[in-house]
């Protein structure tokens, strides 16, 4: 294959569409490799109660919207069906369920692909692996004591789970809020702790305000240091549902505690709070652990991007990550990407190496079946995306 890209949610879709638009054909100059066993990357897997309308903002594919979503359907469904409407729309042909378990050095320049369905050897690799396959547990002094529940927003349930229980939720993030707010409908009691105060943000936030948040992920990757989330530096939109909280005393955070014991948390200070369950809504890290042998981090833990390109290795390039991580820039990041790829690919037959097939014609898209919860509109092939 001239390009392998490893993942199939909005930034792996993205490269996808633009390799496809570009004339490269799935399964004979590209292909797409997913882990997860259905269309809709990391949505899929969301828990029941995060209804499309409570999603902070869903920006469409590249050539093709979602439009007329119900808003009360669960996201995963809503975002899983225009996600496989998509792949169909512009034959992708996303190979799955696929693991893929490292990528190395292979010879005359090609990057082998190791997978479960065997070993692909690349001239460049596009990785959308996103973060939802790393979830980040902290540790704590007693951790392993303590008698309840712990479980990750990974595996996050839906409230009905917490019912009568007192629940410590851990974790400053729009998941930790929207745990909280829900859980406490249902729960004995809850408690709510972070590292940091909370960040509200009130008033629009528009493309200025946008674009400079990115700019401090972005600055991050630069560094090669591992990226941060864009609503680490964004803060939280205090809307009325988190004006209503506050006012409940839901969202009155505690600091964070010292050390966990048997029956709960406890602080330095003599404080302790006694809980059934603690939900860790502590965030992501970036599944990249399958480049380990490529040797592209930094000593800072990251790895060094210039725009989408690794900068220890010219032949990947990452997307959906760091400053590339939301909606919209996944998809920029997957057009960024490709544009890349598509230079290596003419320089190195420019050098003599093999041209990859005569490209075929894009064929315009063809509209889907609707699914349920929204319905999409193909824009033409020619569209800009």
């Amino acid at each position: 294959m001239d390009v392998v890209v490893i993942g199939a949610g909005q930034a792996g879709l993205s490269a996808a569409f633009h390799l496809r638009r570009g004339g490269l054909e799935p399964d004979r100059d590209f292909v797409v490799l997913d882990h997860a066993p259905r269309p809709g990357g990391a949505w899929q897997f969301r828990w029941p109660s995060l209804t499309y309308g409570k999603v902070h903002g869903m920006h469409a594919l590249p050539g093709m919207e979602l439009t007329g979503a119900d808003p009360a359907r669960p996201s995963s469904e809503v975002i899983g069906g225009y996600f496989d409407a998509y792949e169909q729309t512009f034959d992708l042909r996303i190979h799955r369920p696929v693991d893929v378990t490292a990528v190395r050095d292979g010879e005359a320049g090609r990057l082998l692909v190791e997978t479960s369905e065997g070993t692909y050897a690349a001239r460049a690799l596009i990785n959308a692996t996103g973060t939802w396959d790393r979830p980040f547990w902290p540790r704590y002094p007693g951790q392993e004591t303590f008698r309840g529940r712990q479980l990750h927003t990974a595996g996050y349930p839906g409230p009905e789970a917490f019912t009568g229980l007192r629940v410590l939720v851990v974790g400053g993030g729009a998941s930790g809020t929207q745990h909280l707010m829900e859980i406490a409908d249902v729960a004995a009691d809850t408690f709510w702790v972070t590292r940091r105060e909370p960040v509200w943000r009130e008033g629009p936030f528009g493309e200025t305000e946008g674009r400079a948040a990115v700019a401090l992920v972005e600055e991050r990757v630069r560094r090669g240091l591992p990226p941060k989330s864009v609503v680490s530096v964004t803060g939280l939109p205090l809307n009325d549902a988190i004006r209503a909280a506050r006012a409940r005393g839901i969202l009155d955070r505690l600091p964070m505690f010292d050390r966990i014991t048997p029956t709960g948390v406890a602080w330095d200070d003599g404080r302790t709070v006694d809980v059934d369950v603690i939900l860790w809504a502590t965030g992501f890290r970036a599944a990249i652990d399958h480049l380990t042998p490529l040797r592209l981090r930094e000593p800072g833990g990251g790895i060094r991007v210039e725009g989408t390109r690794a900068v220890r290795d010219e032949r990947v390039h990452l997307v959906g990550y760091g400053p590339s991580a939301s909606t919209i820039g996944a998809n920029r990041a997957g057009r960024a990407a490709v544009s890349d790829v598509r230079r290596l690919l003419r320089r190195e037959t420019a050098d003599g190496r093999a041209a990859p097939a005569a490209p075929p014609a894009v064929p315009a898209p063809t509209p889907p079946a609707a699914f349920p919860g929204g319905a999409v509109a193909p824009a033409p092939a020619t569209a800009a995306g």
